[in-house]
């Protein structure tokens, strides 16, 4: 009776933590039935299960963590009745409660996130650099026909446009950064983004961060990248 007790009263306590924890996301799979649903934080280079959800009818989930600082977590879906790739959402995670809503067809294409600003300025940067993406693949497609029928000018025209569209992006995703120098996400973007950028280029961006970007996980990180692409380039 006492080990049933003390049994209780440890699965009491952490629950307790859990519920205490300084981050909540919320959320439905639409049309899940059965699977299973983790909450996944990236530490050094590897992708780790922060909790999971065994989903049995219920397509409601709730997750509790503690975060540290605004950072970048990831839903991912093992799906037993449904295939396909679309099944993992990265977003922006920040201290307090969140909320995703989506579908098991299209868990990450139709995903709606709210409760970060953060994530707000990923998405509002995202929808801008699909176009880059978009306009790319189009000139790309366009070089490879031109290579096909061995016209040169075209193909010279089209490695000039590439080029060009690839310094736009860059500029576009520092300025960006710059304009929203007081988000986590700023730092983020130029590591998944940029991070092959001049050195000169990132540090002007990094220095106009404020003490608690530059402090943070990105902003650590973006310093890291910068010293170590200085050293390289002395050694070289």
């Amino acid at each position: 009776m006492k080990n049933i007790l003390l049994f209780s009263l440890i699965v009491g306590l952490f629950s307790g933590c859990s519920k205490d924890a300084n981050f909540k996301v919320t959320g439905t799979v639409k049309g899940l039935k059965k699977g299973t649903i983790y909450l996944q934080q990236v530490k050094d280079t590897i992708l780790v299960n922060l909790d999971s959800l065994v989903v049995d009818g219920d397509p409601d989930f709730e997750f509790y963590t503690d975060l540290k600082e605004p950072e970048v977590l990831y839903l991912y879906l093992d799906k037993v009745d449904a295939s396909g790739y679309d099944d993992r959402i990265l977003f922006f995670a920040e201290p307090g409660e969140m909320n995703i809503i989506t579908s098991l067809k299209n868990f990450e294409s139709f995903a709606a996130v709210t409760g970060s600003q953060n994530e707000v300025k990923l998405k509002e940067f995202l929808k801008m650099n699909s176009k880059f993406d978009d306009k790319n693949l189009d000139l790309i497609k366009a070089s490879f026909i031109a290579q096909k029928n061995g016209e040169q000018d075209l193909i010279l025209e089209y490695d000039d446009s590439l080029n060009n569209l690839l310094k736009t992006k860059y500029r576009y995703t520092g300025n960006f950064a710059a304009t929203n120098k007081e988000f986590e996400v700023a730092p983020y973007l130029l590591l998944t983004q940029i991070p092959d950028a001049s050195i000169a280029y990132l540090d002007t961006i990094y220095n106009k961060f404020p003490r608690k970007i530059k402090s943070s996980k990105y902003g650590r990180d973006v310093q890291k990248l910068i010293e170590t692409r200085r050293k390289e380039e002395v050694s070289n």
